[in-house]
């Protein structure tokens, strides 16, 4: 049970990868047959970086895409074998280049060099500014440039997120408007950094997430919209337009941990929150019951040797 507890082990059969001690937050979801896992093993010891053999390859990258390209005099050494180790680990969040020796050197300047190019093509290049050869140091620096705050969930990915066991603050959103998704992800990081750990903080496509949107009694004309998905039930930020007022949206997470958001949902608001004079009443409502909890793994999906060709 310990184990268990541990490395959050709540289904039968379950496969975690570990590389270098450390265990991979994405467990293996496919089917479970020795062909498919033969697959995925093969495909987990293939090497996670590029090289490159002409620094013209860099600027043809995809600028959608996270990139830490890392400059090294040779292969074999230690400052290399320490991005390596960090490539095997991220390499699902960000894509990993490299280049050696001769192709490597105008950008050597002050020796061996990584780099990190956030998505878009005008954003600035990142530069690693300590030990190549500290791997907890390159490893943290990388990862926060790899893991955005504010991740996109996606059917693909709901699971995932879903067992991590965390509430969900989601800003809805039409694809193309990345004006609304920039605000969020700056509100975020200004009021909300110190609950990373608490809640997962999440954006979604309004079209693709209609059915979620629905059971808050919203539709895509409404986007955006923020909302806290508790697992039980869903809340709504009132006004997106309040999103920049300080505070405002620290509250509305501070009130999903005291309870008050669940409270207010079914008695009304707090007596504190009720002007002088104005009654207090008791207003029975239940809130929309968790639409992303229904993209948890299914109690029946896992069975032990229900197949003769599964493990």
């Amino acid at each position: 049970a310990d184990i268990a507890q541990r490395y959050r082990i709540s289904k039968y059969p379950t496969l975690k990868l570990f590389r270098n001690g450390m265990m991979m937050k994405r467990e293996y979801r496919g089917q479970r047959s020795v062909t498919a896992i033969a697959d995925y093993i093969r495909q987990q010891k293939s090497n996670p970086i590029r090289e490159v053999q002409d620094l013209e390859e860099i600027s043809s990258l995809d600028r959608s895409r996270r990139n830490i390209i890392g400059y090294f005099e040779q292969k074999d050494s230690d400052n290399y074998r320490t991005f390596e180790r960090v490539a095997n680990i991220l390499h699902d969040d960000c894509v990993f280049l490299s280049a050696f020796g001769a192709i490597s050197k105008a950008e050597r300047f002050s020796g061996d060099n990584v780099i990190y190019k956030p998505p878009g093509e005008n954003a600035p290049d990142m530069v690693y500014l300590g030990s190549l050869t500290n791997f907890d140091l390159i490893y943290a620096w990388t990862q926060d440039k790899c893991v955005p705050l504010v991740r996109e969930i996606t059917f693909e990915n709901g699971e995932e997120l879903t067992e991590e066991g965390l509430p969900f603050l989601i800003l809805f959103h039409m694809k193309d408007d990345l004006e609304s998704l920039e605000k969020f992800q700056q509100e975020v990081a200004r009021q909300l950094i110190g609950e990373k750990g608490t809640i997962n903080f999440l954006h979604a496509d309004c079209d693709k997430f209609r059915h979620p949107l629905l059971h808050i009694q919203k539709t895509p004309a409404d986007c955006p919209v923020i909302a806290i998905d508790s697992f039980r039930h869903m809340y709504v930020f009132p006004d997106f337009s309040d999103l920049s007022v300080p505070g405002k949206l620290k509250q509305f997470v501070l009130d999903l941990h005291s309870g008050k958001l669940h409270r207010e949902f079914h008695h009304g608001p707090d007596p504190t929150d009720v002007a002088p004079g104005q009654p207090i009443q008791d207003l029975a409502s239940s809130p929309p019951e968790s639409s992303f909890q229904k993209l948890a793994p299914s109690e029946h999906r896992y069975t032990l040797l229900r197949e003769k060709d599964e493990l």
